[in-house]
């Protein structure tokens, strides 16, 4: 992905750039649109999800609320929190490799079990076929299946970084993006963060000044439906060699996986994968990706965007996953999007590399259409070219984040949204 690789340099991530403990200011900025959140969110639902068959707690399970567009996941310890504007009656779960299963809401906590699925193919059903025409009809598909207006989504974002085993970096930030209709050529998407904030590691030797990628403008950035150069286009597809593999099952749709790896040598590093696609519409539903590091410089110039003078860089990984949700309208949208690093940093005079690891985060939380779709003007727009631990005082509000703690970095973005919409209901 020559041409995906060239828009992610743009896109800046400041490990550890920032020394204070807490970089909070008084810097407030006033936006209605925050207020109409926080104040509207008064319907709470609380659950754990476990595998029915052996009681381990599942993470990363979709919670939604159907006939909405709230949505969640649970965290590593299965556990979830779902707030909507609306008393639901219903909370639906889905996860990957697992039957859908939708409960009613009750006063209790709700305790979730999902078995797991499997596939029942009918004589009709095609399980194989050449993977390129798949891919390549999929990719023809991608305008119908997208929705046909522009829309606002609130969003939430979130960036770690750790030296070992030990977080040294925490940045979390509300965030909007707009997306112009698909058909419209003259509009164009953008991000603006509303509130942030950081935690930062206060010793010196915590301070790298390594920049790699990632930032919340990565959601407009790297929406491989929404931008057709980063969806594979036939120059890139030569280089590649394709495999259809066995389907899946996403949220009780039966899936094609079509599976990705170099088959010749480039300039550039290239990718390893999979780009799931809906049997039924042909519509792109989710992608995982991971850079081959094998070849340490050309992983280097597709991961690093600055260092210090005298600092080795090793790559270890880049990967990246993106998720696309159906509603009710029939279109697919972005619902969720991962990118996470690691690489080992060391002075040369030095003999051991220390292990660093970074994770950024953004899961859609609402959406808007209509007259609500209000662009991100200019003025207001987060570019490429900024860094979140930069700006973060601009965005600063100590007054919005005073009732929560510091979400911890280890339980999952989407669980952390819950906290962030908190209402005080006493």
């Amino acid at each position: 992905m020559k041409t995906a690789a060239r828009i992610l340099a743009g896109v800046l991530f400041l490990l550890a750039a920032a020394t204070s403990a807490m970089a909070q200011t008084d810097v407030v900025r006033n936006d209605d649109w925050m207020t109409r959140q926080t104040d509207t969110l008064r319907y709470v639902v609380r659950g754990v999800v476990r595998d029915a068959s052996s009681g381990k707690t599942l993470d990363a399970v979709a919670v939604t609320i159907p006939g909405t567009s709230f949505a969640t996941v649970t965290n590593k310890d299965g556990s979830f929190v779902i707030k909507s504007d609306i008393k639901p009656q219903y909370v639906s779960f889905t996860l990957l490799g697992y039957n859908s299963q939708t409960l009613p809401v009750s006063e209790q906590e709700l305790k979730v079990r999902l078995t797991r699925g499997s596939i029942e193919l009918t004589p009709a059903t095609v399980v194989s076929g050449d993977p390129l025409q798949i891919l390549l009809y999929a990719i023809s598909k991608i305008e119908s299946n997208a929705p046909r207006q522009p829309e606002l989504f609130d969003c939430f974002y979130r960036e770690t970084v750790q030296k070992r085993q030990r977080f040294i970096y925490v940045s979390e930030a509300v965030t909007k993006m707009y997306k112009a209709a698909m058909a419209n050529i003259f509009g164009r998407d953008r991000a603006a963060v509303v509130k942030s904030r950081l935690l930062a590691s206060p010793r010196q030797s915590d301070t790298l000044g390594v920049k790699v990628l990632g930032g919340p403008v990565m959601a407009v950035d790297l929406d491989m439906v929404k931008h057709r150069d980063l969806v594979f286009d036939e120059n890139q597809l030569s280089s590649y060699r394709l495999e259809t593999l066995l389907p899946e099952v996403i949220d009780g749709r039966l899936q094609f996986v079509i599976g990705f790896s170099p088959a010749v040598e480039e300039d550039y590093a290239l990718h390893f994968g999979k780009v799931y696609i809906d049997q039924a519409t042909y519509a792109i539903t989710r992608f995982e990706t991971s850079l081959d590091v094998s070849d340490r410089a050309k992983a280097t110039r597709a991961m690093l965007v600055s260092k210090p003078a005298g600092l080795n860089f090793r790559p270890r990984e880049m990967s990246l996953e993106i998720n696309y949700k159906p509603e009710a309208d029939g279109a697919w949208r972005l619902s969720y999007l991962r990118t996470r690093f690691r690489f080992n940093c060391d002075w040369r005079k030095r003999l051991l590399y220390t292990d660093y690891t970074t994770v950024s985060e953004m899961v859609v939380t609402n959406r808007y259409t209509g007259t609500d779709a209000v662009p991100i003007q200019r003025s207001e727009e987060f570019r490429s070219t900024y860094s979140l631990a930069d700006k973060t005082q601009f965005y600063a509000d100590p007054a919005f984040w005073d009732a929560y703690n510091i979400i911890e970095p280890t339980v999952t973005l989407e669980h952390a949204i819950g906290k962030l919409k908190k209402v005080e209901t006493e």
